[in-house]
């Protein structure tokens, strides 16, 4: 069963940056897009970024410009790099298989992000 692990959430203030990372159980991992999602408080669990086998990546119209996905396949690890944060991208961040897949992992607990000053 693949496991996935979230960290690197925290509290950051207006226009601050952090850096997620998601480990993932597994060999599986290296051949499968994957996606970072969020949930605000009160809100659904929303698409924020894919990348895909090799790299290539794709963004919500609201984080494009501001964040980053990459992945280092050799460490079944993915990152989330988030610059210019804003008090909406308080959330809690998880990691998946990409939105391009019918299903998903379990999900993790993943790891809160709070914007706030």
């Amino acid at each position: 069963q693949v496991q996935l692990v979230e960290s690197g959430g925290g509290l950051v203030q207006p226009g601050g940056s952090l850096r997620l990372s998601c480990a993932v159980s597994g060999s599986i991992f290296s051949i499968k897009n994957m996606g970072w999602y969020r949930q605000a408080p009160g809100k659904e669990r929303e698409w924020v970024a894919g990348i895909s086998s090799g790299g290539n990546t794709d963004y919500a119209d609201s984080v494009k410009g501001r964040f980053t996905a990459s992945r280092d396949n050799a460490k079944n690890t993915m990152y989330l790099q988030m610059n210019s944060l804003k008090p909406e991208d308080t959330a809690v961040y998880y990691c998946n298989l990409d939105r391009i897949y019918s299903s998903r992992w379990p999900w993790g607990k993943g790891t809160l992000v709070t914007v706030s000053s």
